[in-house]
């Protein structure tokens, strides 16, 4: 299926506007999503038939032209199929004509989809995670909803009702003025249409085609680095000096009390038990309404918090520069779960990357290995460790000491000079060192590269760093004996300094229960052998 391309400058959005229907034209709704659910569950089972014959046919001893056939999964294909059998078909043939053509041509493009993503994954032409085979949509937990993409889809005059096909015409619960001043203007061409149901409420999604001419930024030229966080949402600096806190404003937080509350209410009703047959009583289903209310408000705040810092962001600063964080796995960290959903990371950064294309301004995403806030802002240096309670950045080879957000935010901006011109700074992807990461992922105290100087990424020492000797390896000071011995020892040269000398532990595991560093059993304490290398990275020397 080829990808619907815009013209030229053209866009293509959506405009959202949440529906009031009566009691039929609600039941007429639930009715199109089930058709959608049910054309998906036939189009799996449709295909996969053909997959377990073939397999069971295989065991029989058949091999090649023996076996039945594959059953293609292309949206046309599904569609021929489909329409051939829901006539004949006892669970389409009494019922299916009561809905619009689109309902079920919303399950064969889903399923389509679905066979093809997993076809793609299997054979390694699909970015992300592994797919799984298509499985069936259950009838009480998959989401309510349909696409229309032919027939009648239009905006009433009276700018408060729409009209969809077979469905008719439903009120809008807000006016639709601001898509129908560029529909009578003819900047804009409605694609299709989507309902469903969400936070409680019937929506509406309409796919425009928009023509929007490129916005200028109100600070061309500037950019901004985004540290986000627990305690605060947001920190911003950026390249004028000026550093912003932008509230964690905590909603899910906020009402943690009253949804409490109303759990402990809707666990004393009668509620629904499928498997026993019991239907809830009236009182359990007032009690959900009222808690998924409270649920339905705290997405809705958030969202809204969400959309207007993304939005201010993007129409003051040109480049934007965040970064990319495993959400997924900071999700299954039982402290900050909770914390992590409730700030809505992976939507912050995907609202600032479309919403840039409107400015023609470029998103920079760092390096999910990239150590913001372990890298000193000033010098350069990196920390081996640094623990989340400790929420105030002190480096260790300069007198710089500040919030640790904005110290994350002053990297990642740095970041941006890097990308674009090649300054050198701490994080420029193209400088030669220090690498923060190694390849099994996990910070430690890193290497200059042999061909540059210790210190900053460009091989440059800071005039403050100048003449000292950082004789630290894993955050801890070396031993006054190898400092000694490396004054003594007659390696230096003309024009290397003995701060340019790099001292390094590396230590052993002895075997358990070997009786060496410790009783029986217990023998996991290491011992290090530090090492002397110089500029050029041959060995100077060892101890012990």
């Amino acid at each position: 299926m080829r990808k619907f391309r815009p013209r030229p400058g053209c866009v293509v959005q959506a405009y959202r506007f949440a529906l009031d229907p009566n009691a039929g034209q609600e039941a007429a709704l639930r009715s199109h999503c089930g058709a959608a659910r049910t054309a998906y569950n036939w189009a799996v089972g449709w295909v996969t038939a053909s997959w377990r014959q073939r397999g069971a046919e295989q065991t029989y001893g058949l091999s090649g032209e023996e076996l039945t056939e594959w059953r293609p999964w292309s949206l046309p294909e599904l569609r021929k199929a489909f329409n051939e059998a829901k006539r004949t078909d006892p669970r389409f043939a009494d019922w299916w004509a009561e809905n619009s053509k689109e309902a079920y041509s919303t399950g064969l493009a889903g399923a389509a989809a679905a066979f093809d993503n997993y076809a793609k994954s299997k054979q390694g032409r699909r970015r992300g995670g592994r797919v799984g085979r298509p499985r069936y949509k259950a009838k009480h937990k998959t989401p309510l909803s349909c696409r229309f993409t032919t027939g009648t889809i239009r905006l009433e005059p009276d700018r408060r009702h729409i009209t969809l096909p077979r469905l008719g015409t439903m009120r809008t619960h807000e006016s639709t003025r601001k898509l129908h001043r560029r529909l009578v203007a003819g900047t804009a061409r409605i694609l299709a249409a989507t309902v469903g149901y969400e936070r409680g409420r019937w929506l509406v999604s309409f796919q425009v085609e928009v023509q929007r001419d490129i916005q200028r930024v109100a600070r061309p030229g500037t950019a901004v680095g985004i540290d986000l966080g627990v305690k605060h949402l947001a920190v911003l600096a950026d390249s004028r000096g000026e550093v912003r806190y932008i509230p964690n404003p905590r909603h899910y937080e906020t009402a943690l009390k009253k949804l409490r509350h109303l759990s402990r209410r809707v666990s004393r009703r009668r509620g629904p038990a499928r498997r026993a047959g019991q239907e809830p009583s009236k009182r359990w289903v007032k009690a959900n309404a009222e808690r998924n209310r409270v649920q339905h408000r705290v997405a809705n705040l958030r969202q809204d918090t969400l959309h207007k810092l993304t939005t201010s962001v993007r129409a003051e600063y040109a480049t934007v520069v965040v970064e990319d964080l495993n959400v997924a796995g900071m999700l299954r960290n039982r402290r900050l779960s909770r914390r992590v959903a409730d700030a809505g990371f992976g939507q912050l950064r995907r609202q600032l990357t479309y919403k840039g294309r409107r400015y023609a301004c470029p998103t920079i995403v760092a390096d999910r290995w990239f150590p913001s806030s372990k890298t000193c802002s000033g010098c350069g240096a990196v920390k081996a460790k640094l623990p989340l309670h400790v929420r105030v950045f002190d480096c260790d080879a300069c007198p710089l000491v500040l919030d640790r957000d904005e110290n994350a935010a002053r990297n990642l901006l740095a970041l941006a000079a890097s990308v674009s011109t090649g300054t050198g700074v701490a994080g420029d992807l193209g400088a030669s060192a220090p690498k923060p990461r190694g390849a099994d992922c996990k910070t430690r105290t890193t290497r200059p590269g042999r061909t540059a100087g210790t210190g900053r990424a460009g091989g440059a020492k800071p005039p403050h760093q100048r003449g000292k000797e950082a004789r630290t390896v894993n955050g801890h000071p070396a031993p006054a004996a190898v400092v000694s011995l490396l004054r003594t020892f007659p390696v230096e040269r003309p024009g290397v300094l003995i701060s340019d000398y790099e001292i390094s532990n590396g230590s052993r595991r002895r075997p358990r229960g070997s009786g060496l560093g410790g009783p029986a059993g217990g023998g996991n304490r290491r011992r290090g052998r530090w090492s002397c290398r110089d500029p050029a990275g041959r060995s100077a020397f060892s101890y012990p």
